[in-house]
């Protein structure tokens, strides 16, 4: 008995692994969180489709333990790559303790594929040789280390935290100066992508209405590069 916990990536088929799509168009059910994946992507899928949205924990793992049990094909999606805040632990630590086997299946996270989309890596000689991947404190978080990783020379990728934007900005300027390079990607990947470039100092402004769905990059490797060692 087992089920599939897919990362649906960057929200377009365009960009799902080909496992998962294959395990998507055998699927007997599709869970999804809705407030994330928009169910029209999934229409070319016969499963039947529960938007998870709302739900708590134990209801969803008793609809995947129902249906593992009943002999159908069950695909949990989830957004971006399950590695990254995707709540995976939870849901796989009760599973298991129900005699549910789960299989995990790779997705391309946003706070990776912004670096394609703008065409930097984000890490470089002599200027970052290492990236973080953080969020900042909210409802959900009580505390952050924003400060201390922006004493450090990295690349700083911040997710679920667009909307304290000005926040960011004034927290990391203080340390790494306001003329620090910033790109902020919505809907990465998607048919109304939007990438807005600038610097702590105005990207405030700049992103405007963009208050989810967003990756957030600050570091001087975007404007900045060296040569790889690779070649020596």
């Amino acid at each position: 008995m087992k089920v599939y916990f897919v990362g649906f990536g960057l929200g377009s088929l365009d960009y799902l692994t080909l496992k998962g799509y294959r395990l998507l168009k055998q699927a007997d059910l599709i869970i999804y969180p809705g407030s994330l994946i928009d169910p029209s992507v999934l229409s070319e899928f016969d499963g039947e489709k529960v938007n998870s949205h709302g739900m708590k924990l134990e209801e969803i793992v008793d609809l995947i333990e129902k249906n593992v049990r009943m002999g159908r094909k069950v695909v949990r999606l989830v957004s971006g790559d399950p590695a990254i805040y995707s709540a995976l632990n939870e849901q796989i630590e009760e599973l298991e303790r129900r005699g549910i086997e789960c299989e995990v299946v790779p997705g391309v996270s946003s706070a990776l594929a912004i670096s394609s989309f703008v065409r930097r890596e984000l890490t470089s000689p002599n200027v970052s040789h290492a990236v973080v991947i953080t969020r900042v404190r909210g409802k959900t978080l009580e505390e952050d280390w924003l400060e201390e990783f922006a004493r450090i020379p990295c690349t700083i990728v911040l997710l679920l935290s667009v909307d304290k934007i000005g926040e960011i900005a004034e927290r990391i300027g203080k340390i790494r100066g306001m003329d620090e390079p910033v790109v902020v990607g919505y809907h990465i990947g998607r048919e109304d992508q939007r990438i807005v470039k600038g610097t702590l100092g105005d990207i405030a402004k700049k992103v405007k209405g963009i208050e989810r769905c967003a990756v957030v990059v600050v570091g001087r490797v975007l404007k900045e590069g060296g040569r790889s060692y690779l070649y020596s």
